[in-house]
């Protein structure tokens, strides 16, 4: 490696040129795999191509092509800019082969239709300083290119791009200063299922050795959910969802036909069940090839074993949602009746989360079963899975509120990211508010704190997870540990499978 404000890191596939910032050594946008366009487009990611002299590592890779997200009607946001999709961006202390720090790899969320990492609530800076290791995030595929079943191609290509990713680390890090042995995966939302997916699959064994799973979605597809979705997002063009008939179009207009079916899921309410009340028509597929199995099912049957596990969810999860779709302080007993119907665990899940919460208001009913069908009870039963497969898990609720809005938003969806990060831009300014208290900072040291400690030792600073104490983490103002809070809704969803989604025609 060469030293100065711009450092060099020779890879197997080319040297790199990086910029000194803040005392690491960053390097933005190195590919890990060929562009997936032209005859690789809707392929597994193909090996990157050597380049000759130094490539310039100085600018995140553009980000895959995916819906705007902001709200409806808004502007679309300035597009993807070249096909280098597929890269990864890595923060250090120091580029040196000899230093092997821990090495912990960040998955972004956003439904798995939405996301990059060049959102600048994905800076890393605070986590590899304070925590003294090395952090890489990447930008995997998303949407119809990441997550359409599409004949003719492997499912979970996007998938195939994290594991892709995580090879890049296994043959590289050592260059930047990493440990390939000292490798935790951690992602929230759509990262943490990513996470908890690679968790199981065969072709990411051994490539980590720790995971940290944020607010885990409970939605996996059955192939034939998937394949039915397929041809509904295709149909949007008159098309249908082979690689012969999509690999024509551009990139960048596919993701129209998403949003157009996206506007109107409802519509079918009875083929695809409470996937169609969601936001996203995309999810992991249980195709029995690239994913073999659901987290819940693998892990429980122990192949996640040799992986030392972080679960965890915020308290009030689906109330940003609430906020989003502008239905805060305005849902009525109808829409409560519908979602407890929809997505209680039980034939009669009303009956029964009205009697275990005699008190709650609608909105707070209609709020709760979608917290727990969603994210809250798949962590904690991804937990428990992990547990029963011989694994060991630790368990954590965030239940401190959300600032901004008067509190109104409590420990909301996404609330655990700028925590994670130490960074407020972004939705972290929404919730967190411009500028963070001392609470805030207090709270967000914390958690990185915890969450570098557990990637060096194992070891996150409270107790693992077990079916008799269900010894937790409150993550708070003042931070505790005691047992499972939510045992209303856990006994609830006791004997609930979270199984992969079914095609249902009732």
């Amino acid at each position: 490696m060469s030293s100065g404000e711009f450092p060099e890191v020779g890879t197997p596939a080319g040297t790199v040129r990086g910029r000194l910032e803040g005392g690491l050594a960053v390097f933005r946008g190195i590919p890990y795999a060929q562009p997936p366009v032209g005859e690789a487009r809707f392929a597994a990611p193909r090996p990157v191509e050597r380049w000759d002299g130094v490539r310039e590592a100085l600018a995140f890779g553009p980000p895959p092509p995916q819906e705007p997200f902001g709200p409806e009607g808004a502007p679309p946001g300035p597009g993807p800019t070249g096909d280098d999709w597929l890269s990864v961006n890595v923060w250090t202390p120091e580029a040196d082969p000899a230093a092997r720090r821990p090495v912990m790899v960040w998955l972004y969320g956003g439904a798995y239709k939405f996301g990059s990492a060049d959102d600048p609530a994905y800076d890393a800076a605070r986590l590899a300083r304070d925590g003294d290791l090395v952090v890489v995030t990447l930008n995997y595929r998303v949407g119809v290119e990441g997550f359409l079943r599409i004949e003719g191609a492997p499912a979970n290509r996007g998938l195939l791009d994290q594991v892709a990713a995580l090879e890049w680390v296994r043959e590289n890090v050592t260059a930047f200063g990493g440990d390939p042995d000292q490798v935790t995966v951690f992602g929230e939302s759509a990262g943490a299922g990513s996470a908890a997916a690679l968790m199981v699959m065969p072709r990411a064994r051994g490539l980590f050795r720790r995971a940290i799973a944020q607010s885990v979605p409970g939605t996996f597809f059955s192939d034939a959910l998937a394949a039915d979705i397929a041809e509904a997002v295709a149909g949007e063009l008159g098309l249908r969802p082979t690689v012969a008939d999509l690999s024509g179009v551009d990139p960048r207009k596919l993701p129209e036909a998403s949003a157009a079916l996206g506007a109107r899921m409802r519509e079918y309410v009875h083929r695809w069940g409470a996937v169609a009340l969601t936001p996203t028509p995309y999810s992991p597929v249980v195709d029995g090839e690239v994913l073999p199995a659901t987290p819940w099912e693998g892990l429980a049957d122990g192949a996640g074993r040799d992986v030392e596990l972080i679960a965890g969810h915020n308290r009030d999860e689906y109330r940003l949602f609430l906020l989003l779709g502008g239905l805060l302080g305005r849902v009525e007993e109808g829409p409560a009746s519908m979602a407890l119907g929809m997505f209680g665990p039980v034939p009669d899940a009303e009956r029964a989360y009205r009697a275990a919460f005699p008190d709650a208001s609608a909105e707070h009913l209609f709020e709760l079963v979608q917290s727990d069908w969603l994210f809250r009870m798949p962590s904690l039963h991804l937990a428990e899975a992990q547990v029963a497969g011989g694994g060991r898990a630790h368990l954590y609720e965030l239940t401190w509120p959300a600032p901004a809005n008067g509190g109104l938003l409590g420990a909301c969806h996404g609330l655990d990211v700028p925590l994670t990060f130490g960074r407020y831009d972004g939705l972290g300014a929404l919730l967190i508010g411009p500028e963070p208290t001392s609470e805030t900072e207090a709270l967000s040291a914390l958690i990185r704190s915890a969450w570098t400690g557990f990637a060096r030792t194992g070891d996150p600073g409270w107790p693992a997870y077990d079916t008799e104490n269900r010894l937790v983490r409150l993550l708070d103002a003042e931070p505790t540990v005691a047992a499972y809070p939510e045992e209303a809704s856990r006994r609830l969803w006791e004997g609930h499978t979270f199984a992969e989604l079914p095609l249902t025609t009732a």
